[in-house]
């Protein structure tokens, strides 16, 4: 490609750099609800050192490839105001896009002029250059390119950048130091994240803990050299020769069991789930979860019906339907535990229809327009049963957690209805809820994914439990948090949960978990949630 496809825009070349001119943009408070969906666009994140070939070759394919419209940024560079700007391009070219074209100033009156943002405005990729990312701040950070930025990665761009072009990414931006972060502000380009680079070759995991630790609702992201971290939606990938170290501060104060300081060390081929390490990072922050002390068990008003999954017997069909009111009550059916596309008619629909129910709606939705819409509202203000079928419990988290149709839900069992569910929808009606990694569900215990709704507070409840020998993990969870009741569900089996008695019912058996103590019961017998023990049977 000839040197005139490149478009050099080159302005305030005279104007000095001051390190201590970067704008003080304050971060923003943690979001009360985190994005399930993750970032628009991606991110191709690389720590500095020789630039990894395969994180190149993808950051070419997310721009386009052939038909890329690249832009790079090299106001990092201590060099870039001098004229030699075929350094910062040659290397692009020669991967053949459409266009490349070199965006610099030093002025910030120039950033926000219209004529200087335009090719970010036609741009499928960006790049940020290595330097000091205190000069990229000092340029841009709250103006126009800011803003194309972010407009670049809505509309399904890639921005993409190495050493400092990667540590000018997060919000709380670390801008220097060597066993201390100073701590500067850079763009929030992955959100609810602190980058630094160089990770290990230049020792600085010292920095990164202390900024996290400073700032512990944030999760930090320590990228070596010739490693790069790509960034899809909520998915999380490494490439390159090195690694990657994911840190989580310690829990705060008030959490039964306070965990420590956590680093995952993810290399080449890794993947982990950003929205999961997100809410991680936020739930260590309020510390507050599960309550230290031992919570009761207790459904005051209505009734619950928890099953393991599995083939469901009629008898419990028929006693979900009497205790929604009878076949005529609404019933609200939620698939959204299963993956897309959802099926019209959920199995769970033709289920509660053959054995009578009349009055049946399905919902389902994940996005906030979804949610909002007045059909939701109106079914569970009036619905006397809801059930949630089975699939995977995060997405239900993902879908309704902290949002108003949680509480309608909850609103069910206060006028006296019924709620149940059987696998996923048996998991999540718990207050701590097994099984949500997100990324497969071999870990009872998976932190970013460990509050239920709490139809059912004080407890925890597994499925498939004899079925998929996991009678191991539930010790496992019990003795971690020695205050929860752990219920372990067979497939073909439920109880019944009204004020804090328990009725088992269904072909296997339901096991309880409390103080040291399994209880292994069979149809017909009952638990006492509140003293934790065996009921006489009645």
């Amino acid at each position: 490609m000839s040197r005139p496809l490149a478009c050099v825009l080159l302005a305030g070349l005279l104007q000095g750099f001051c390190a201590s001119s970067t704008i003080s943009i304050p971060p923003p408070d943690l979001p009360e609800r985190i994005s399930a969906s993750g970032i628009s666009g991606a991110l191709v994140i690389c720590g500095g050192g020789k630039f990894p070939e395969e994180a190149a070759r993808r950051f070419m394919k997310l721009a386009g490839g052939s038909e890329a419209r690249l832009v790079v940024i090299p106001t990092a560079s201590s060099d870039a105001d001098k004229p030699d700007t075929e350094k910062y391009l040659s290397s692009w070219r020669k991967r053949m896009p459409a266009s490349v074209a070199l965006l610099h100033t030093r002025s910030r009156q120039r950033a926000d002029e219209e004529d200087f943002v335009k090719p970010l405005r036609e741009a499928t990729g960006v790049w940020l250059g290595g330097g000091s990312q205190s000069r990229i701040s000092a340029a841009y950070l709250g103006t126009a390119v800011e803003k194309a930025l972010y407009e670049l990665l809505a509309r399904g761009g890639v921005v993409g950048g190495t050493s400092a072009g990667a540590a000018i990414m997060s919000r709380v931006m670390i801008a220097s130091g060597t066993d201390k972060a100073k701590l500067g502000t850079g763009f929030d380009l992955l959100p609810g994240s602190v980058i630094d680079q160089h990770f290990i070759a230049r020792k600085r995991r010292g920095r990164l803990v202390g900024a996290i630790t400073a700032h512990p609702g944030l999760v930090g992201f320590g990228i070596d050299e010739g490693t790069a971290l790509i960034v899809r939606g909520r998915r999380l990938e490494v490439v390159g020769r090195s690694s990657v170290s994911v840190i989580l501060a310690p829990e705060g104060k008030g959490a039964a069991g306070a965990r420590p300081l956590k680093e995952q060390l993810l290399s080449q081929g890794f993947v982990a789930d950003l929205t999961a390490l997100r809410r991680a990072a936020a739930a260590r922050a309020a510390g507050s979860f599960p309550s230290a002390d031992e919570v009761v068990p207790r459904v005051s008003c209505g009734a619950l019906i928890l099953g393991g999954g599995g083939g469901m017997p009629v008898g419990i069909v028929r006693r979900f339907i009497d205790l929604a009111g009878g076949p005529g009550s609404l019933i609200a059916v939620i698939p959204t535990a299963m993956e897309d596309p959802v099926p019209g008619r959920p199995g769970e629909e033709t289920m509660l229809r053959r054995q009578g129910a009349r009055n049946l709606v399905v919902l389902h939705g994940r996005s906030p327009g979804d949610l909002r819409a007045k059909r939701f509202a109106a079914v569970l203000q009036e619905a006397r049963g809801v059930w949630f079928c089975g699939g995977r419990q995060w997405r239900l988290v993902d879908a309704y957690g902290d949002t108003e149709v949680e509480r309608l839900f909850h609103g069910v069992l206060r006028r006296g209805g019924v709620i149940g569910g059987s696998s996923a929808g048996a998991s999540i009606q718990a207050s701590y809820m097994v099984r949500g990694n997100p990324l497969g569900n071999r870990e009872i215990m998976a932190e970013g994914y460990e509050r239920g709704f709490g139809f059912l507070p004080g407890a925890a409840v597994d499925q498939h439990f004899s079925q998929r020998g996991r009678l191991a993990d539930m010790e496992a969870l019990v003795a971690r948090f020695p205050q929860l009741l752990g219920i372990g569900l067979d497939e073909s089996t439920a109880i019944v949960v009204s004020g804090s008695a328990a009725e088992v019912l269904g072909i296997h058996k339901a096991h309880f978990y409390a103080r040291g103590r399994r209880s292994s019961l069979a149809a017909g017998a009952y638990y006492d949630l509140k003293r934790r023990v065996v009921m006489p049977v009645r």
